[in-house]
Parts: structure tokens; C-alpha cells; sequence
């Protein structure tokens, strides 16, 4: 038989662990893709709950080169997108994070940040489709040849 203080004991550890559960769930819809002076983002797919509304991307830069020698952003398009927004994005230059101003193509991105910078985006899970392929990339010329990956949604 539980006693009255048992059952205020059990409730009590249901609840801590109701809450030390809540950070994990929250981090379904987000993440932290870190980069580094080798160009090389530390990873190249990203997982995307459909049950989440919005998803929210941090990249981090854990080298100490900056920006203006081995800047990175974060770039999400569909993926036969990439080369015209990396080409337009030349012509943008640094000032504008190596994006063409107001381009549709772009579904989010973060801004060009140098070594030990962090930047955020958040974007809506609705803008994506189940049937297309998705690609991040970094825009800064020459890196997206090798800081690249796909988006998958996911159940």
C-alpha cells in the first residue's frame, strides 16, 4: 500500500522528470551546425521534424580566422537553386553575406560571421515540401564546394 507521502514523492519525481524530458523535445526543432577555418561545416544533414512549425538553425564558428578571410553563413534553397544563388551572390559581395538582396530563392540564412561568431536563423517547416530536395550551403565564393548538405523532413 502507497502511503499519502508516497504518493506525493511519486508525483513529484513524475514531474522533475516531465520537466528534465522538455528540453529534448524542444530541441526537435532546432539545431547547431558548427564550421571551422578548414572549411567544413562538422556536418552535412540535417533531420526535420514535419511536426515542428518553425525550426531554428545556429552556426557556429569555432575557428579564428574572420570573416572577411574564411567567413561562413548558413544557406537553405531547394537544392537546384545553389548555383544560381551562389552565382548572384558573388556579385553581392561580402557587405550583403555573398546573397543577392530580396532573392525568393533563399528559403532562410544566417548572416557571414568570422571565428568564434555564432549566428541564428529560424524558418517556417510549412515552406518545405516532402517532394523536394533540399541543400544548405555556405555562400562565401569557393566554400559551398565542400560546405554543403541536405535537409530531410522526417515524421
Amino acid at each position: 500500500m502507497i502511503s499519502k507521502g508516497g504518493i506525493k514523492l511519486s508525483r513529484f519525481l513524475l514531474a522533475a522528470l516531465l520537466t528534465a524530458a522538455s528540453p529534448a523535445f524542444a530541441q526537435q526543432c532546432e539545431v547547431t551546425i558548427g564550421s571551422t577555418d578548414q572549411m567544413a561545416y562538422l556536418q552535412d544533414q540535417i533531420s526535420v521534424s514535419r511536426s515542428c512549425k518553425q525550426f531554428t538553425v545556429t552556426l557556429q564558428h569555432t575557428g579564428r580566422m574572420p570573416a572577411v578571410a574564411m567567413g561562413h553563413n548558413w544557406v537553405l534553397s531547394k537544392t537546384s537553386d545553389v548555383q544560381g544563388i551562389i552565382t548572384d551572390g558573388i556579385a553581392a559581395g561580402s557587405a550583403n553575406s555573398f546573397l543577392k538582396t530580396g532573392d525568393a530563392r533563399i528559403i532562410a540564412h544566417t548572416r557571414l560571421i568570422g571565428g568564434g561568431e555564432s549566428a541564428n536563423v529560424t524558418f517556417n517547416v510549412s515552406e518545405l515540401s516532402p517532394d523536394e530536395n533540399y541543400t544548405f550551403f555556405c555562400s562565401f565564393p569557393g566554400h559551398s564546394v565542400l560546405m554543403k548538405g541536405q535537409i530531410k523532413l522526417v515524421d
